[in-house]
């Protein structure tokens, strides 16, 4: 039996520490579908293609996982479990605030399908205090975010800042 796992979220943009925990979870599954989501309750800055877009190269780069693939979804979470038949869901937990808003997510996600287990992992130190929200922002301010996201992101990312500006 394959384990497959989901590592949903915005990744607006895709930040070092989204690859810590997709390297990760990769171990622990034979097939990791990374979704990035429409993300409809928020203001994105780049749009679902260019976040796919940027996953994809992200994801072409990370060397001995499983099968990482990268896939857009809409909607609730559990539906796309279903259609990647997913068992697990691969969370990053970066603080205790994090813990007790992803507590309640898990909760809501095992009430609309029990068969599915969240699996937190705890953010590597050195990105702990990485967010894509401080990564657009130090950008905008003209801060080097380059040690914090791939290289292809931080060209993609000057070059949106460079076109709002």
């Amino acid at each position: 039996m394959r384990r497959i796992g989901i590592y949903p979220g915005t990744f607006d943009p895709v930040t070092r520490g989204h690859e810590d925990i997709i390297r990760r979870a990769g171990a622990l599954c034979d097939r990791l579908y990374v979704a990035v989501a429409q993300g409809h309750h928020k203001q994105s800055l780049f749009s679902l293609e260019d976040r796919l877009d940027l996953m994809r190269t992200v994801c072409a780069d990370l060397h001995g996982n499983g099968e990482v693939i990268p896939v857009a979804f809409d909607g609730l979470l559990v539906d796309a479990c279903r259609q990647y038949r997913a068992s697990l869901i691969i969370r990053g937990i970066r603080s205790v605030a994090d813990y007790e808003y992803e507590h309640q997510l898990s909760g809501m996600n095992r009430h609309l399908l029990p068969g599915v287990e969240t699996v937190f992992l705890i953010t590597t130190d050195r990105y702990s205090f990485v967010s894509s929200s401080l990564i657009r922002e130090t950008a905008r301010l003209g801060g080097d975010v380059g040690e914090l996201v791939h290289p292809y992101v931080k060209n993609f990312l000057t070059v949106k800042i460079c076109k709002d500006c």
